[in-house]
């Protein structure tokens, strides 16, 4: 079986790939170019896909996602004026959506794992996140000012509600990393169901090799999965508290 990622020429994506290839995975990637993904694209078990996620037809995305176990997405906007404001404007929403479906129509034997690359500026409305008054008023002025934020509540949204937790077909995990910062290595990191800190009053941080890390875990450990799978698991280095 085979893993898909997309968004897989991204900063934490990018991880995800070289993690998965070295357990030995099969992976394939959807991206635009494949220049950041250079170091791999002589890798027996790398398939490239060049094109974009929202520009493949319907049986195109089935095609590519009917013999795999996993997808994961890493998808987002681009930091810049036309990637925050310009189109598409539910670049992760309708990405997620368009593989759901065709993982239904695909009809896998087992439930394909989806695991959704999101943020911890996005509660979990499944269960009782505390948020204070005064963060509830900056994450108001966030979904006006800055689309990506309703991109990626809406995106969590679809696999809560409208695939939920007795889908047939797909099981999925939402991982709200903290601030995200770069390092080398893979350190010691927590993982909870909730938020233990303000996202945005009391921030923490979160590598992205840990995200890349975790993702995999999920992937390829039966038990781990079993433990997240429906929830919306929120990750933080070790050393944050």
């Amino acid at each position: 079986m085979t893993i898909l990622v997309v968004g897989a020429s991204g900063a934490t994506g990018r991880l995800v790939v070289e993690q998965l290839l070295n357990r030995g995975e099969r992976v394939k990637v959807i991206v635009r170019s494949a220049e950041k993904l250079a170091k791999f694209l002589d890798h027996v078990n790398l398939k490239v896909i060049k094109a974009n996620v929202l520009e493949l037809s319907d049986e195109d995305i089935q095609g590519y996602v009917k013999d795999c176990k996993a997808v994961i997405s890493c998808l987002g906007h681009n930091i810049s004026l036309k990637g925050i404001y310009g189109h598409p404007r539910r670049l992760v929403t309708e990405s997620i959506r368009r593989l759901c479906k065709a993982i239904e129509v695909c009809q896998p034997k087992e439930p394909v794992r989806l695991i959704l690359m999101n943020t911890i500026g996005n509660r979990n409305r499944d269960i009782n996140e505390p948020v204070s008054f005064a963060q509830k008023v900056i994450v108001a002025l966030l979904r006006v000012m800055l689309p990506p934020h309703v991109d990626n509540e809406k995106a969590a949204d679809y696999l809560r509600i409208y695939i939920g937790n007795n889908n047939q077909s797909i099981e999925w995990a939402a991982i709200r990393p903290d601030t995200l910062i770069d390092e080398d290595k893979v350190s010691d990191y927590e993982v909870y169901a909730s938020p233990i800190r303000s996202g945005i009053f009391n921030a923490g941080k979160t590598s992205r090799i840990n995200v890349a890390h975790f993702m995999t875990e999920l992937v390829t450990d039966k038990r781990l999965w079993i433990k997240w799978k429906g929830q919306m698991p929120v990750i933080y280095n070790n050393d944050q508290k």
